[in-house]
């Protein structure tokens, strides 16, 4: 379905969601200027209309405060940027980009592009970079995401190819989920996977993960091994199907080579063994090998657990391996199955966006390659030289050997490792040319350059999810002030380029419509394994989204691969990969006794440079908050909510810690999603470490060495305001360098508000702090004051500021003394009067130290469980004390109708209950 006229000025356009890979339709209801709303597409076969609550607030993103609206220029080093037109800013590039090539050569020029680009967008930055600039570095933010899977397909099976399709996880007897929190990750294949378990309670699904996660409880077997240990467990399992002759020899014999050498490797992985190394039991491990051979429909998923590791290639080659010993490929209900992280980072490695790719899944090291696409490009040869990875990209942009860089649609300040080296390299950068729907992310404040980029419901083109299906992108509304789509952008600036390098012909870039990239692209897949040149958009208007291979001629797509066996390697054969376990690059030692890892929230996507535009986001977890097991909390005796300062080999950074029962002893736990504009201190990604994968070049982010320890803040300020949250933002944020520590979020649901958690070693001079209240809105108006400046010893002094408008409180700030900051959080969110009776008798106790009114028990509303029907965990609890089960609090209270998202959570409780009980 395209637009559907529904009533008066009121549309229907599907389009499809810009979150994760699993690819969900979405229909877009807007006016054909706004967008008013989203809800699942019923007809879309990834998600048959559901939304997790991500997809379910899409038209609540995109805060125009936060958009990029105009390109802008900076005049010179250490200045501002002002704003230009299109012609002078796109001209500039061109002859920065033109004169630093001739200057030191094509390689001295580089893109680093997005998994959230179309597929269109994609070809056009590849064209550029290879055909016209003549270099090899491209690199896409896939590479900190799926690269592993890359060469885990490309080396096992002979092409990068996910081989499955979703409805086998509805067919499958067993599944293995390994290295994935996919009840967050992933939230509507996680519901079709408990739909299916539901219907068949047969079905065994084993988790691995080193946590007890949302998805372990649905796991029948939960194998909670060290962190790291992945090969030793899986080559484990496969010694353990050798001795117990539950290998597939026939098929072994007439599709595979290499057996023999993985043979004589597990041979050393015996159970006692594989158990030490994995810190799990014997039985547990003999307990997933049994349920693994006997099953007659095999599948395992898994995503950044296993790919983001400098042995994340042996960890796909060994999940490949099972199914290849045990003839698990190429039947409904079975296979390996990797879940990609992104939107269209299948697209991306389809088009040949990593820097060791070509399009059409070609290889940018292979002389026949490489001779096929120029000659289809019509230039004389494509660059030998090997481009860079994402990690090797930004060193040598911190060398001086990158002199101009394009980035586009990502934020590699905040999800880069080892964020110092980012911060300075881009720095440090001669140019930086920033394409981004989104002028607020930590990258665009080094933006030489900064061109607005249209973003989602505004831009036409296509995705690959990760079940090898194509989806058409729709756009419903235009892009605000001049921003413009992606491949439109770098089209134009290609056509400036060509006119100013010499001996390079024109013409290579003359699209006018997106649909013109597509179709010129799809004849570089022509007989390859991902033949797209059956489709178009006519036919993906017409039938709906389509499973590559779809040659020309076919009539549907293909829902699965290699069911006769054949692959597409070589010699048609799939192949083993022995490799044998290697521990992690950072191990534990005494300066730095923890191992961290970090992962998704089920509210939050990546860098939050969109997700970050919501307040209902936040409602489930409000801060970035370090999990630590309740042995090491005792130990370094912690408190919930109290300040630690995190240190790895690479930077430190000041968070709250809490108890986290899920942890093994020695873990820790931090979210991804905070950088530096949310979280003083340039992010998480200040502790994460840059080693990578050898093969892919994936770097390890999911497992760092780190100290914890208490760190004492006795001054605090805490604020809250609603309005112009982004702009709030955008100048509080500087003013906090300062501080030990600052974090910002929103909150709200109809009405947004900015909260500011501050606390440092003593109180800031009295400027500063009347500047934080000006900003704030607090520093004149309807405010109510109270101040008390002394200084005596042990005691800091408080200042209070709590504003009312139209009867209501409207923002506050508390400082030096923060007690009352709940109760006032409450008057705030439950729009309490303060003019009628009860409120005036409210009002004599606003600037009060106490955590509630005399008389009165604050009600402990506690987080969001449910985001999309805003159901506080305190209402759940209290619905579960008068006696409800699932079904009643899903009738009385509407949580878990929705997308589901907080149904396990739900389910814990009334555990817990159980158990008090």
């Amino acid at each position: 379905m395209g637009v559907q006229e529904l009533s008066g000025v009121t549309r229907t356009s599907a389009s499809t969601c810009c979150y994760c890979g699993v690819g969900c339709g979405v229909l877009i209801e807007h006016d054909g200027k706004r967008i008013l709303g989203v809800s699942g597409d019923p007809a879309h076969p990834a998600n048959f209309g559901k939304l997790c609550s991500k997809g379910a607030s899409l038209h609540l993103t995109g805060d125009l405060a936060a958009r990029a609206l105009y390109p802008e220029l900076r005049l010179g080093k250490g200045l501002g940027r002002v704003r230009t037109d299109w012609d002078s800013a796109l001209d500039h590039a061109a002859d920065v980009f033109a004169e630093t090539i001739r200057q030191h050569g094509p390689d001295s020029v580089a893109f680093y592009i997005s998994g959230q680009l179309l597929t269109e967008d994609y070809y056009a930055f590849n064209k550029l970079a290879r055909a016209l600039v003549g270099t090899n570095n491209i690199d896409s933010n896939s590479r900190l995401c799926m690269s592993s899977a890359v060469v885990g397909y490309k080396r096992s099976l002979g092409a990068d190819a996910p081989p499955c399709s979703y409805e086998d996880i509805e067919q499958a007897d067993t599944l293995l989920i390994i290295g994935s929190n996919m009840a967050y990750a992933h939230p509507i294949l996680f519901r079709r996977l408990e739909a299916a378990k539901a219907a068949n309670p047969q079905m065994k699904v084993i988790v691995v993960d080193p946590r007890r996660t949302d998805t372990c409880d649905l796991a029948d077997l939960h194998l909670a091994i060290a962190p790291g240990s992945d090969v030793a467990l899986l080559h484990g399992v496969l010694h353990l199907l050798l001795e117990q002759g539950r290998i597939d020899h026939a098929f072994i014999e007439a599709h595979t080579e290499g057996f023999e050498a993985l043979h004589a490797l597990v041979a050393d992985y015996e159970p006692a063994r594989v158990a030490q190394l994995c810190a799990i039991s014997e039985a547990d491990l003999r307990r997933c090998a049994d349920w693994i051979g006997s099953s007659p429909r095999f599948l395992s998923l898994w995503c950044m657990g296993v790919n983001q590791s400098t042995a994340g290639t042996a960890k796909n080659a060994a999940i490949i391996n099972l199914h290849l010993a045990t003839g698990q490929i190429g039947k409904i209900g079975s296979g390996p199955f990797s879940l990609t992280g992104q939107p269209n980072a299948m697209g991306g490695r389809e088009t040949g966006s990593l820097s060791n790719l070509l399009p059409g899944h070609r290889e940018a090291a292979n002389p026949e390659h490489r001779a096929e696409v120029a000659a289809y490009w019509g230039v004389d040869a494509l660059p030998e030289t090997p481009g860079l990875s994402a990690i090797e990209l930004f060193e040598a942009v911190g060398s001086g050997k990158i002199k101009a860089l394009w980035i586009a649609c990502t934020n590699p300040a905040q999800s880069m490792p080892d964020q110092h080296s980012i911060h300075k390299a881009l720095s440090d950068c001669p140019f930086v040319v920033v394409q981004e729907a989104f002028f607020t992310t930590e990258t665009c404040r080094y933006a030489d350059l900064l061109l607005p980029a249209a973003s989602w419901g505004e831009k036409e083109g296509t995705v690959t999810n990760s079940e090898r299906r194509v989806s058409r992108v729709r756009r419903a509304v235009p892009a605000p002030g001049e921003a413009r789509a992606d491949w439109s952008i770098t089209c134009d600036f290609a056509r400036r380029l060509e006119t100013r390098l010499p001996g390079v012909p024109s013409g290579h870039f003359a699209f006018e419509k997106c649909e013109q990239l597509f179709e010129e692209y799809k004849v570089l897949t022509r007989g390859r394994d991902l033949d797209l040149c059956g489709l178009d958009y006519a036919l993906l208007e017409a039938r709906g989204p389509q499973q590559w291979p779809f040659p020309e001629g076919a009539q549907s797509g293909t829902p699965r691969l290699y069911g006769d066996g054949r692959f597409p390697s070589a010699n048609g054969r799939a192949r083993f990969i022995a490799e044998a376990y290697q521990p992690a690059k950072e191990q534990r030692d005494r300066h730095y006794p923890l191992t961290l890892n970090t992962g998704r929230l089920r509210d939050q996507w990546h860098g939050m440079s969109r997700t970050g535009t919501a307040a209902r986001l936040f409602a489930h977890v409000e801060e970035p908050l370090l999990d630590l097991h309740p042995h090491d909390m005792a130990q370094r005796h912690l408190q919930n909510g109290q300040l630690v300062e995190v240190r790895s080999r690479r930077g430190t950074l000041v968070v709250r810690v809490q108890t986290d029962a899920s942890l093994q002893q020695g873990q820790a736990f931090l979210p991804m999603h905070w950088g530096d504009r949310f979280l003083k201190g340039l992010g998480v990604n200040v502790l994460t470490l840059p080693a990578f994968d050898p093969l892919s070049k994936q770097p390890e982010l999911k497992h760092a060495g780190i100290d914890v320890q208490p760190i004492d803040l006795p001054w605090s300020f805490h604020a809250l305001i609603e309005g112009d949250v982004q702009q709030r933002l955008q100048a509080l944020r500087p003013l906090c360098e300062t501080f030990a520590y600052a974090s910002f979020g929103l909150a709200g649901r109809e009405t947004s508000a900015l909260v500011m958690r501050v606390a440092h070693h003593h109180a800031p001079d009295a400027g500063l702090l009347e500047l934080l209240q000006e900003q704030l809105g607090l520093a004149e108006g309807p405010v109510i004051r109270y101040d008390d400046p002394r200084g005596d010893p042990g005691r800091q002094p408080i200042h209070k500021r709590v504003r009312i408008d139209g009867g209501r409180l409207t923002g506050f700030s508390l400082s030096g003394e923060t007690l009352a900051r709940g109760w006032l959080r409450d008057l705030w969110q439950n729009q309490t009067s303060l003019d009628d009776d009860s409120g005036l008798g409210l009002r004599r106790w606003l600037l009060a130290p106490m955590q509630s009114p005399p008389g009165q028990t604050r009600p402990q509303t506690g987080k969001t469980l449910c985001t999309c029907m805003n159901v506080s965990e305190a209402a759940v609890r209290e619905g579960i004390e008068r006696g409800c089960d699932l079904i009643a609090l899903k009738q009385n209270l509407g949580c878990g109708t929705q997308c589901g998202s907080c149904v396990p959570e739900i389910k814990r409780l009334l555990a817990l209950q159980t158990i008090e009980a």
